[in-house]
C-alpha cells in the first residue's frame, strides 16, 4: 500500500500527513514498520532512536490486533505520521474495544521473571522509547498518538 498524503489542520496550520489503512493482521506489521523507518529517516533520527520508534509502533499495533480487536482480521489500523518542527508524530487509529491506559498496572521490572505480571510490559516499554504517548477514544474510534522529539 502506498501512503496517500492528506491535508489536515494542525494547530491552526495546514500540514500534509501520510496516511495508510492496513488490515488488522500481524502480517501488516512489516509494511507498517517500513513506513515508520521512512518517517524516522525523513525526520533524521539516529538508528537507535529509530529502532525504538519502530518497536513502539510494532507493540502498539500488536496490542490493537490482540486487545482491541481480539484477534486478526477483525478490523483495520489507520497509520499516519507528520513531522512538526522537532517532533515526529505518529497516529494509530482503530475501531476496536477501547481501554484506559491508566488502569494498566505498572510492571514490576525489578522482580524475578516468574513473578512478573503478563500484561503491561509492552506499554511500559512504549513509554520508555517515545517522548510522549496520548490515547483517546472519540465515538467508536481509538486514537493513539506517539511522539518522538529530536535530541
Amino acid at each position: 500500500m502506498m501512503p496517500s498524503p492528506q491535508l489536515a489542520i494542525f494547530k491552526g496550520e495546514f500540514v500534509w500527513m501520510q496516511t495508510v489503512i492496513f488490515p488488522g493482521r500481524y502480517d501488516s506489521l512489516a509494511k507498517i514498520a517500513e513506513l515508520v523507518q521512512k518517517a524516522s529517516q525523513e525526520f533524521g533520527l539516529d538508528p537507535l532512536a529509530a529502532y525504538g520508534v519502530e518497536t513502539a509502533v510494532d507493540e502498539a499495533c500488536s496490542n490493537i490486533i490482540e486487545h482491541a480487536y481480539g484477534g486478526e482480521g477483525k478490523g483495520e489500523i489507520e497509520f499516519n505520521y507528520r513531522i512538526e518542527g522537532e517532533s515526529l508524530i505518529i497516529k494509530l487509529q482503530d475501531t476496536g474495544k477501547g481501554f484506559n491506559p491508566r488502569k494498566v498496572p505498572k510492571p514490576k521490572i525489578n522482580v524475578p521473571l516468574k513473578q512478573r505480571q503478563e500484561n503491561g510490559l509492552g506499554l511500559y516499554f512504549m513509554h520508555q522509547w517515545m517522548d510522549e504517548i496520548n490515547y483517546e477514544t472519540t465515538g467508536k474510534t481509538n486514537v493513539l498518538t506517539l511522539i518522538k522529539r529530536k535530541g
